[in-house]
């Protein structure tokens, strides 16, 4: 078979696991996906694992082209999801031509996933600022030094820079203006629970005008 394994790594094919962790039952589901989402990013979070609010945001361009990333849920509620990001970003332009993403949050160790599915809308400058000034100072000056997404030729360059503007802002940063926000307003939110014999239970949530109709997927 052309593009076998012809390299010392395991070969995924024969990669299995027996998930059974857990279910989601026909009885029980709120009318609405985020105080199941709340439950389970709680316990995603008591249970230890790594950046649990980490997620792959999956944008495109306007031609339809994919890109995805991981970036960091850093708030969510009735409005929608947030994270922050540099607008000048490869997701940034596609945001701003193609507003609508995709997110992945994949708690592999729990048999979890959930995705999210909506149109993207940019956070009020206000609200940008209030996060942007709670970020450790380190963070903000990396903020200015990375043109994120720009070619650069050594790690040398972006380091010279971040030392520059640590010199020059040793206290207070200002908000950048190519720096921002986006909301990501589910119109679908599944729930997806590993169990056994594949036939994993598959809730989706679909927003119909104001309300959301839970339908179960076949796995």
């Amino acid at each position: 078979m052309r593009g076998s394994n012809d390299v010392s790594a395991p070969d995924p094919a024969r990669l299995r696991e027996s998930y059974a962790a857990g279910e989601l039952p026909d009885e029980g589901l709120p009318a609405e996906p985020l105080p199941l989402f709340a439950a389970w990013f709680s316990e995603a979070a008591a249970v230890g694992l790594p950046e649990p609010n980490a997620m792959v945001l999956a944008t495109a361009s306007p031609d339809g082209a994919p890109s995805a990333r991981t970036v960091l849920l850093k708030g969510f509620g009735e409005d929608g999801f947030r994270f922050f990001t540099n607008l000048e970003s490869r997701k940034g332009h596609e945001l701003a031509a193609n507003p609508r993403a995709a997110l992945v949050f994949p708690w592999h160790p729990m048999y979890r996933q959930v995705r999210i599915e909506g149109t993207v809308e940019e956070l009020p400058r206000e609200d940008v600022r209030l996060y942007f000034e709670g970020r450790p100072h380190g963070s903000r000056i990396g903020a200015w030094a990375s043109h994120q997404s720009e070619v650069i030729g050594t790690r040398a360059e972006i380091e010279d820079r971040y030392a520059a503007l640590n010199e020059r802002w040793p206290g207070e940063v200002p908000l950048p203006d190519f720096w921002g926000g986006y909301l990501v307003v589910p119109e679908a939110v599944e729930f997806w629970q590993g169990r056994l014999n594949r036939l994993h239970d598959r809730i989706r949530y679909r927003r119909t005008g104001d309300e959301w109709k839970v339908e179960r997927l076949s796995p």
